[in-house]
């Protein structure tokens, strides 16, 4: 009873479980609830795995393992036995179709694409309702993706965004050899990360630090007051205004900006030599 081994006989063999009375469910599920027996839960799951198989089988548009479908449901199935409660008076099947199927859509959502495709509690409504929505094959036209937005309780730009998300592809990083046309549009050709290269990091660093050395030098060429200036204008974090240093120095803030202007220039001038 393992749906890897051979799908067919496995559910061939859940359609030979006898499925159980209301009586004999009620009495499986208090020994479970009651007194923890496994034995009746085990026999609970048996019972049920033709329900599961048949959930399962909606799924097949989605290009995934039928058998790999049923796994997931089967474990929604023993969850939900776990969790089930007799004395509510509801059947196991109407409570473990939730379990069943929150499974196997978060195996779906897992493995649709290299990417998950749906987030959101929006997204993933969408994900499993837009496609039979659709009366088409066309994009959705805006009366439409209107009319699905109203029906699903969404908004409209959630439904164009999924609908772009489930006509996309995945695409490989490394285009095929043999395939010159998308070896052009290969991700690794524009994904590449020039910044991680050793030696370009080495070498950028030894820059940065023979630049601020230069520079340290330069200033210090300066006189006092033209380092005080550049210092408070371009180095503090808290940078001061024109006015401000003109009324410390007595002067205009024109002549503190022409002061600045010149220590720019030896500076610089100092740097290049």
């Amino acid at each position: 009873m393992t749906p890897g081994a051979n799908l067919n006989a496995y559910i061939q063999g859940t359609a030979t479980v006898p499925i159980l009375s209301l009586d004999e469910e009620k009495a499986l599920g208090e020994a479970l609830y009651y007194q923890d027996d496994l034995d009746s839960a085990r026999r609970l799951v048996m019972a049920h795995l033709r329900f599961v198989v048949h959930i399962a089988r909606s799924y097949n548009g989605y290009g995934l393992p039928l058998g790999d479908l049923i796994q997931e449901g089967n474990v929604g199935l023993m969850k939900a036995v776990r969790r089930f409660n007799p004395e509510k008076g509801v059947r196991l099947v109407s409570f473990a179709v939730h379990w069943i199927k929150a499974e196997i859509h978060e195996f779906i959502l897992r493995n649709w694409r290299i990417v998950k495709i749906a987030t959101t509690k929006s997204q993933r409504k969408l994900f499993f309702n837009l496609r039979s929505a659709k009366k088409q094959l066309q994009w959705l036209s805006a009366d439409e993706a209107k009319a699905v937005a109203e029906d699903l309780g969404v908004e409209v730009k959630d439904v164009l965004e999924m609908e772009m998300r489930l006509s996309a592809h995945d695409s490989a990083f490394d285009a095929p050899d043999d395939d010159d046309e998308k070896a052009t549009y290969a991700p690794a050709l524009y994904l590449e990360d020039r910044g991680a290269d050793p030696a370009e990091r080495v070498e950028n660093e030894d820059y940065e630090i023979d630049n601020n050395i230069r520079l340290g030098k330069a200033v210090k060429t300066l006189d006092q007051r033209s380092q005080d200036i550049l210092q408070r204008r371009w180095l503090d974090d808290k940078k001061a205004t024109l006015h401000q240093l003109a009324d410390e120095y007595g002067i205009s803030a024109e002549r503190i900006r022409q002061l600045e202007k010149n220590a720019m220039k030896k500076v610089r001038a100092a740097m290049e030599a």
